[in-house]
């Protein structure tokens, strides 16, 4: 009987239908000393966002002989050393279908929220204040929304953004243009000085640091609108602060975070700023998708 550790929890369908086939499915989390025995113990290991799978646990998988399989329950497999892992033969896989009309509508929402002040609103309505002068917002309609990045997600939030009567701009390492009608491919340069509302969809790569920086921040257009809902780490926290304190930025609306659960206490208080604590994929919806996308790539690799 093959072994599944689902570390990060496993949609509950997903999980009888595996047992249905035969797989016995540990949905228990394990962090340090325990993830490194159990690692040992299984031949495919299921993670969303909150367990990295970097190379000193690879080598304890590697000591026991029996992983074969890494699974990303999710878009990115930036939270495990993928390299290194097929290096040693494991198989790394990850669900890109499944969740990116979940995490495109969680975009598109926060543009609202931002754009019609529903997210500070919300606060100082429960503390009794009528701040109805101060939300006056603005319309997205006519706005013109650079989107960082074009794959699955970005391609989505284009899609709904189109609908809503926005402009859409791109800048994406591919350079290829033409990907979706009435989507225009920009230079980063072009992308920054040109968005009214800018979303991020692309993974932080260590090595090359934050997408966004402080110069990049001096570049945009004042008051413009920031997302993101890709990675922590794209974004340079403290330039963004500096940035909403200065008005070169309107308001932001973050997602991700460079630490998760964020402890920065500046950002996280800044009444610019519209929180939400890594939700992107979490819908009903996406997660039973995501269960399903998983038991198909268990089936192909272990079966």
């Amino acid at each position: 009987m093959y072994k599944i550790l689902a570390n990060d929890g496993i949609d509950k369908s997903a999980k009888v239908a595996l047992e249905e086939l035969g797989y016995f499915v540990d949905a228990n989390h394990y962090d340090g000393a325990e993830l490194d025995d159990m690692i040992k113990k299984v031949d495919c290991i299921v993670i969303r966002s909150a367990t990295k799978i970097r190379k000193p646990l690879i080598d304890e998988a590697i000591k026991g002989g029996q992983l074969k399989l890494i699974i990303r329950a999710g878009v990115g497999i930036d939270n495990i050393d993928h390299v290194y892992a097929k290096e040693q033969g494991l198989i790394v896989r990850n669900t890109p279908n499944s969740s990116s009309d979940a995490v495109a509508e969680l975009a598109i929402g926060h543009m609202f929220s931002l754009a019609r002040h529903i997210y500070i609103a919300n606060v100082t309505m429960r503390q009794g204040k009528w701040n109805k002068k101060q939300y006056a917002g603005i319309e997205l309609n006519g706005k013109t929304l650079g989107l960082v990045g074009f794959g699955r997600i970005a391609q989505s939030v284009a899609k709904k953004a189109m609908a809503l009567g926005m402009k859409i701009i791109y800048f994406d390492i591919s350079n290829q243009d033409g990907i979706l009608e009435n989507c225009k491919l920009v230079s980063k340069e072009e992308l920054l000085t040109k968005s009214d509302f800018m979303s991020l969809h692309i993974p932080f790569i260590k090595d090359l640091g934050p997408f966004l920086t402080k110069k990049d921040f001096d570049m945009m257009k004042d008051g413009m609108y920031i997302v993101n809902t890709a990675r922590g780490g794209t974004i340079d926290e403290a330039a963004l602060i500096e940035a909403l304190d200065n008005g070169k930025v309107m308001a932001a609306a973050v997602d991700v975070f460079e630490e998760e659960p964020t402890k920065n206490e500046t950002l996280f208080t800044h009444d610019k700023v519209s929180l939400t604590p890594h939700i992107g994929a979490a819908t009903a919806e996406a997660q039973a998708r995501i269960g399903l996308e998983t038991i198909e790539v268990i089936k192909e690799v272990l079966s």
